[in-house]
């Protein structure tokens, strides 16, 4: 049996874009919708997943509701030449109506049931018109953003008249909050590394230490050993001497 048709609807619907410079984090986001009348639970797939960081992965979408999820791209090499590979999966399930646990849901479901659409992802550079804009727009949008903290209370009918941007200005919050937390847990594993290389090192220096210790008292011992063996010759040597010392001695007296 064929598999159901999509029911979630995604902007964009084919095809996920990177606008670089990629020596930072570069995020694009994918709304899912449902237009149905049944909740949706929804799992984000990708082929490279060590190179992007997805919030939220997987969820429940209300009936007529939709979710933007946070694709980011982490920092690479970018090579104009080299063509992206990379591609997304939308994978998606309609929830039952007595649904207590989102993954027996998964379990359980079976392959027909499975919803699923394909996203191929796009890496692009900025260009130069794009950049001299953004230089010259720069300056207005700080005073722009000063004017509006200085001035809050006339803005807040304005912001309660226009829920939508509202809604996406909080989402661009939570991005850059996951964006940040990217880069403290980047850090964090640096460090860790590090530590851990010093560590390492120290437990080396540590147990040389301890070899030449144990192996030093032996060579002392050994050579004592030597130097009283050596000693025991001598005497043994010196007693046959005296012995053959005096019986010839004897025999001249006879």
């Amino acid at each position: 049996m064929a598999r159901q048709e999509q029911v979630l609807q995604l902007e964009p619907p084919h095809e996920l874009k990177f606008r670089g410079p990629f020596t930072d984090v570069v995020t694009a986001t994918l709304k899912l919708g449902n237009p149905t009348d049944r909740n949706v639970c929804f799992k984000v797939k990708t082929t490279a997943p060590r190179r992007y960081c997805v919030r939220p992965n997987s969820g429940i979408i209300d009936a007529g509701t939709s979710v933007n999820v946070s694709v980011m791209l982490q920092p690479f090499d970018y090579d104009p030449n080299e063509k992206s590979k990379h591609k997304f999966m939308v994978q998606s399930v309609l929830a039952p109506y007595d649904m207590t646990d989102m993954e027996g849901v998964w379990k359980e479901a079976k392959p027909e049931e499975l919803m699923d659409s394909k996203l191929r992802c796009a890496f692009e550079l900025p260009l130069e018109n794009d950049k001299i804009f953004c230089l010259r727009h720069s300056s207005p949008q700080r005073g722009s953003e000063s004017n509006t903290n200085v001035s809050s209370a006339p803005v807040k009918p304005e912001l309660s008249s226009l829920p939508k941007s509202a809604s996406s200005s909080l989402d661009d919050g939570e991005v850059k909050k996951i964006t940040e937390e990217c880069k403290r847990l980047q850090m964090e594993v640096q460090r860790l590394r590090e530590e851990n290389k010093q560590i390492r090192e120290d437990d080396g220096l540590r147990k040389r230490k301890v070899t030449s210790m144990v192996s030093s008292p032996r060579s002392s011992s050994s050579q004592a050993m030597t130097k009283e063996e050596g000693l025991s010759t001598r005497v043994l040597a010196l007693c046959v001497l005296f012995f053959v010392i005096g019986v010839i001695i004897g025999k001249l007296v006879l």
